[in-house]
C-alpha cells in the first residue's frame, strides 16, 4: 500500500485542482472605456460632456453604486470623471468632465469601488480632439481610496480573462513531459554502457511514448490558449514552433525504433538519439525562446507570470497541478514499462 501513496496523491491532487479550475470566480477587471458619440448634461459642469460607456469584468458595480468613482491618469495628472449612472454590475455611464485643454492625450482608466478596489486600465482613453497644453496640471482632487471586499478569486488578466484557468492544464503538461525525457535521457547513458538491449531501453522507450502523450496535449491545450488570446489557432512564434520541432524529433525516435529489428542495435542507436534529441529540446524550448521575440510569456523580453499574474490563488492552483500531473505522467509510465514487458513475454 506504500508504494500506492504517490499514485493516490497524484489523482487527489488533480481532482482538486480541476475543483479549484472551475470553481473559483475571476477577480474583476476593466474592459474598455468607449465614446459612445453623444453629450449628456453634467451635473458638474452644468453644461452638456461628452458621454462615454465603461465596461467591466466580473466587477460589482450596482452593489453600493454611489461608491463608484471613475479617474484618469497621466503622469502626475489626476482628474475624475463623472458618474451619470451605473447600469448594473460590469456597466456605467460616465462623463468626460475633463476641460478642452488638457496635457496628454492618452491616459489611463482607474476605478474605486468599495467592493472591487482600485482597478487599472492602462491607457484606456485617448483624447484625438482636445488640445495640449503640458504646463496644465490636473491633480488637485481629493480620492477615497477602497480596500477590495473579495472572495478566493483568481487574477484578472487583460486579453486572458477566463483562460488563464488553462495555466494549470497546459504548462504542468510541459513540466511532466521534461520529467519523462529526462528519464529517458539518464536511461539511454545507462543503456550505451552495455553492448545488448538492457531494461533501461525499455524504460526510455516507455518514458519517451508517455512523455509525447503529454506534448501532444501541451501543444493542443496551447493551440486552444492562442485561438481565445491571440485570436489564431497557431503563430509564427520561436517557443509554439520549437514546442512543434521537439514533439516531432521524439516522434522521429519511436520511428527509428519501429524500423530496426535487432535488438542490441535498436537499444543502442535509439539511446544515441534520444541524448541528441534531449539536447534539442533543451535548447528549442529553454535556450532559443530567450534570446527571441515572443508572444509567449516570460520569452524574448516578454514578461512571464510575475508577483501579480501568478498570485496567491493561482499558486493554491497552480503547483499542485505540476505535482499532480508529474506523478500521473510517472504512473502511467510504470505502466507502460509492465504492459511492454507482457508483450515480450507473450510473444
Amino acid at each position: 500500500m506504500a508504494h500506492n501513496v504517490w499514485k493516490i496523491g497524484g489523482f487527489i491532487l488533480i481532482a482538486c485542482v480541476l475543483v479549484l479550475v472551475f470553481a473559483v470566480p475571476m477577480g474583476p477587471g476593466l474592459l474598455e472605456l468607449r465614446d459612445t458619440g453623444e453629450t449628456t448634461m453634467s451635473n458638474d459642469l452644468d453644461r452638456k460632456t461628452p458621454e462615454y460607456f465603461l465596461t467591466g469584468f466580473g466587477t460589482h458595480w450596482s452593489k453600493n453604486p454611489e461608491d463608484l468613482q471613475v479617474l484618469v491618469r497621466s503622469k502626475a495628472n489626476l482628474a475624475r470623471l463623472e458618474v451619470i449612472e451605473v447600469l448594473d454590475d460590469t456597466h456605467a455611464r460616465i462623463g468626460l468632465t475633463l476641460p478642452y485643454s488638457v496635457p496628454s492625450k492618452s491616459w489611463d482608466v482607474l476605478t474605486n469601488h468599495s467592493i472591487d478596489g482600485t482597478l487599472l486600465l492602462e491607457n484606456g482613453l485617448f483624447l484625438s480632439d482636445r488640445f495640449i497644453d503640458e504646463s496644465i496640471v490636473l491633480a488637485d482632487i481629493d480620492v477615497e481610496e477602497y480596500e477590495a471586499d473579495l472572495p478566493f478569486h483568481f487574477p484578472y488578466q487583460p486579453r486572458i480573462l477566463e483562460s488563464i484557468r488553462n495555466l494549470m492544464l497546459h504548462v504542468p503538461m510541459w513540466f511532466t513531459m521534461f520529467v519523462l525525457m529526462g528519464i529517458a535521457f539518464v536511461a539511454s547513458i545507462k543503456q550505451l554502457a552495455s553492448a545488448r538491449a538492457t531494461a533501461e531501453d525499455e524504460k526510455a522507450e516507455s518514458a519517451v511514448r508517455v512523455g509525447l502523450l503529454f506534448g501532444f496535449l501541451g501543444l493542443v491545450t496551447g493551440s486552444v490558449w492562442a485561438r481565445f488570446t491571440w485570436g489564431a489557432w497557431w503563430v509564427d512564434d520561436p517557443q509554439l514552433n520549437g514546442a512543434l520541432v521537439t514533439v516531432l524529433v521524439y516522434s522521429g525516435y519511436m520511428v527509428l525504433r519501429n524500423s530496426l529489428e535487432s535488438a542490441a542495435l535498436r537499444a543502442r542507436l535509439s539511446a544515441v538519439y534520444n541524448l541528441f534529441a534531449f539536447v534539442i529540446l533543451i535548447i528549442l524550448l529553454m535556450v532559443l525562446p530567450r534570446f527571441t521575440e515572443s508572444l509567449h510569456p516570460g520569452k524574448g523580453g516578454n514578461p512571464g507570470f510575475n508577483s501579480y499574474d501568478l498570485d496567491s490563488a493561482l499558486r493554491a492552483a497552480f503547483y499542485p497541478a505540476v505535482i499532480g500531473w508529474i506523478f500521473i505522467g510517472l504512473w502511467m509510465h510504470r505502466i507502460n514499462m509492465r504492459i511492454t514487458r507482457l508483450n515480450k513475454k507473450l510473444k
